[in-house]
């Protein structure tokens, strides 16, 4: 699986060219989130399946990247996403703690 770059996920931000998922724990959140993402806890995730783009045959699905702290966790829900047959999920390489390392723009949710 190929992971997003921040500069992947900054752009699709700015751009709204894909749905950012930011599945860090609500006390994670506190620290702060990028701008345009959606706050869905790893443990919602199942239960919010339908707020998920899937992909589609007859057009291009929305792409989604998937950020958590380091990767770690964004990284094994989307090798998960990929076996559910989700073609178009991917994880941010590094994670929200190098987003903020490298000074990229972060709020309060």
């Amino acid at each position: 699986m190929n992971p997003a770059s921040l500069q992947d996920m900054h752009a699709a931000l700015t751009e709204k060219t894909a749905m950012v998922i930011d599945i860090r724990e609500p006390h994670e959140h506190a620290t702060g989130v990028a701008s345009g993402a959606v706050l869905m806890p790893m443990g919602e995730i199942g239960s919010r399946l339908a707020e998920i783009p899937k992909p589609s045959a007859e057009a291009d699905s929305k792409p989604v990247l998937l950020i958590c702290r380091t990767q770690a966790r964004s990284s094994h829900m989307a090798a998960q996403f990929a076996q559910a047959g989700y073609s178009n999920v991917r994880y941010v390489h590094g994670g929200m703690s190098a987003w903020s390392q490298q000074g990229l723009p972060t709020i309060k949710p």
